[in-house]
């Protein structure tokens, strides 16, 4: 993830600042002029806009009042609650809003100071991979004096306002922003990790076992500074509509808060627990709240301990924030927007992931080895899409992955704002797989995403050893789009994208030859191998060996049985050379060898599961050994075959 900032449209707040002081004039942007052009593209505001500078609307303007928090701010005329939620979450935490408002003291009004102030501010945004800087200039659309969008609610206060205003900029208009995720906002503040969790599909309320990992991993996000916001899922008719219980469906609500609330003694027994899990929530309208149990003024707050309260923040007052138990959360609302905020540091005494970034797009082309818009698993093309090579190193690791297409917002004007649905795949490949796939084998899918028009997907997994190709796609096939992909995993993973089809033609091809066939061998697994400890047991291992390179297994502990699921690909430039699979047990003073067979790898390979008894070596070859071993092989003089 980059951290150096790019100026947007090539606006530099610095030179433009320093410009309009030394020209005693206060900066009108010409990239977001004060019409309606910045306003809307389709549904123009309910009344006569006039632009007034916060000097015009108030006298004692300040970009903070009394410093910044989440009750600052209130959603106006547009649909963007998902923006507020995001930005009242953003608020709670100076780490990130500091990034968000750089140089924010001196960007603050100086009443000392007149001279210095030129009606220009900056916000920075992480766009793509990339932070971007966005000059505004302080301009502000009102009708009757009012601001009509986000404002907060103090009238001297316009850190909000000018926020959403850069925001706008970025997207075009401040109509581009009607509908959206809370988390794709977090993300743009941030560079977070978002997470999409379906409540209503995973049904949590159902299950306790799963309630109480959420909560766990919900409480775990928001205590290392991570970002939450939820919303209930609604028709189009439904939108912001208030149901009985004073939750509002189609709206975004910004997670203030996730404890444990410890109860008073005499108490546990009746609710058969020394503490609830809780969550706070606050409505970016900065009214209508929950009215069901743990609402501000509900019977259960008596039963909280006094000492406990005032750490809660509870307040009884109609100000948009309210409390409910996870157990109601999980049931009254359908999803939620976790983004977490990722530590890649490397002096960090905390947990830290290595990350990957990756930048690519889905591109057409006539020959499919250069086509790169394959679509999802369901299209015979579905390997003609980029393929990200990555490996795990430890012997069990957690992974994990997301997706972003480039955000289309900005072409709402023309019509085309829309995101393509976007998904990716996982799938366990050869160890020693160096070129691009062509065709299914014994690959093996292990994680797959939901495949959905967000502008985001995400897939935390966990795999075991191996090496791993993750292709991205969009769901129809020959849709085109640009798209960047993140892997974090514990070690380096060695990620890279694989362009190659087969090895190349090299200067010294001609004198050490080049491949004529390429050969996949897979092998499952073997069976009744012959006892190698006293404990009546073995730790066998495979080895896959072709013209001098090999592919070992990792040791399986204690059977005779094992499971070895372990595949390699050769490209042979000897074809008449056999390929040799040798079993071996794993001793601590010496591998002993368990049998062996060979197989000569020809063009009559069906790819059929074959099943062969295990072999001595050498002048031996004929003899047989215990055990047998079940794998599949295929053969192709097309090196672009497999």
């Amino acid at each position: 993830m980059s951290s150096s900032v790019v100026p947007f449209k090539n606006q530099r707040y610095a030179d433009l600042k320093r410009e309009s002081i030394q020209r005693k004039i206060l900066f009108r942007d010409p990239e977001f002029p004060a019409d309606d052009s910045s306003l809307f593209y389709k549904e123009p505001p309910p009344g006569v806009v006039e632009w007034k500078r916060p000097g015009k609307i108030s006298s004692d303007p300040h970009l903070f009042v009394e410093g910044i928090n989440s009750h600052d701010l209130y959603q106006g005329e547009i649909g963007n609650c998902w923006f507020v939620a995001a930005s009242s979450c953003l608020a709670m935490m100076p780490h990130l809003w500091q990034r968000v408002i750089p140089d924010w003291q001196e960007q603050e009004w100086d009443p000392k100071h007149p001279e210095n102030y030129a009606g220009i501010f900056h916000f920075q945004f992480w766009v793509f991979g990339q932070w971007i800087d966005v000059v505004v200039d302080d301009r502000l659309p009102t009708i009757n004096g009012k601001l009509i969008y986000c404002h907060s609610n103090s009238k001297k206060e316009f850190w909000s306002p000018l926020l959403e205003k850069a925001y706008a900029k970025l997207y075009g208009c401040y109509e581009s922003l009607s509908g959206g995720f809370a988390g794709d906002a977090v993300v743009d503040f941030t560079g977070a990790v978002f997470e999409r969790i379906d409540l209503e599909g995973e049904a949590f309320y159902k299950d306790q076992r799963n309630q109480d990992y959420l909560f766990e991993n919900l409480l775990k996000v928001y205590e290392h500074g991570g970002i939450i916001s939820c919303g209930i899922t609604a028709e189009p008719h439904e939108l912001e509509f208030k149901m009985a219980n004073g939750l509002v469906k189609g709206h975004a609500y910004s997670v203030t808060a996730v404890k444990r609330i410890h109860l008073r003694h005499e108490l546990v027994a009746h609710f058969k627990t020394e503490t609830l899990p809780m969550i706070r929530m606050r409505n970016p309208w900065g009214k209508m709240e929950w009215n069901g149990p743990w609402s501000d003024s509900s019977e259960e707050w008596s039963k909280i301990g006094d000492t406990e309260r005032p750490n809660l923040g509870l307040t009884v007052e109609d100000d948009g924030e309210f409390w409910m138990s996870f157990e109601d959360w999980c049931k009254k609302f359908t999803d939620a927007d976790v983004c977490s905020i990722i530590n890649t540091s490397l002096i960090s005494i905390h947990k830290t992931w290595s990350e990957v970034l990756h930048f690519g797009s889905w591109t057409k082309h006539g020959d499919p080895l250069l086509n790169r818009c394959g679509g999802c698993g369901n299209n015979p093309t579905f390997l003609q899409n980029p393929q990200y090579m990555f490996d795990v190193t430890k012997e069990i690791e957690e992974v994990l992955i997301t997706l972003q297409q480039k955000d289309r917002r900005t072409f709402k004007k023309t019509g085309q704002g829309e995101n393509v649905s976007i998904g990716f795949s996982v799938l366990k490949v050869e160890l020693n797989r160096k070129y691009r796939i062509h065709r299914l084998l014994s690959q093996k899918s292990m994680e797959s995403s939901v495949f959905i028009n967000a502008r985001s997907v995400f897939v935390r997994c966990i795999l075991p050893q191996g090496r791993y190709i993750i292709i991205p796609s969009t769901f129809q096939a020959g849709e085109l789009g640009e798209f960047m992909l993140r892997i974090f995993t514990d070690v380096d993973s060695g990620c890279r994208e694989l362009t190659e089809d087969k090895p190349k033609v090299k200067c010294w091809t001609p004198l050490f030859g080049y491949p004529q066939a390429v050969t996949h061998v897979f092998v499952e697994k073997a069976e009744r191998l012959e006892n190698q400890d006293r404990t009546a047991g073995a730790d066998p291992y495979v080895i896959i060996s072709c013209e001098g390179n090999s592919v070992k297994s990792i040791v399986h502990k204690n059977t005779l049985n094992p499971q070895f699921d372990t595949s390699a690909v050769f490209y042979r430039k000897k074809p008449s050379k056999p390929i040799t699979v040798e079993v071996w047990n794993s001793n601590a003073v010496a591998d002993e060898f368990m049998g062996q067979v060979v197989l000569p790898g020809s063009l009559k390979d069906s790819q059929q599961k074959l099943k062969l008894q295990l072999r001595k070596r050498g002048s031996n070859m004929a003899d047989e050994m215990p055990g047998s071993i079940i794998l599949c092989i295929a053969t192709d003089t097309e090196l672009t075959a497999i």
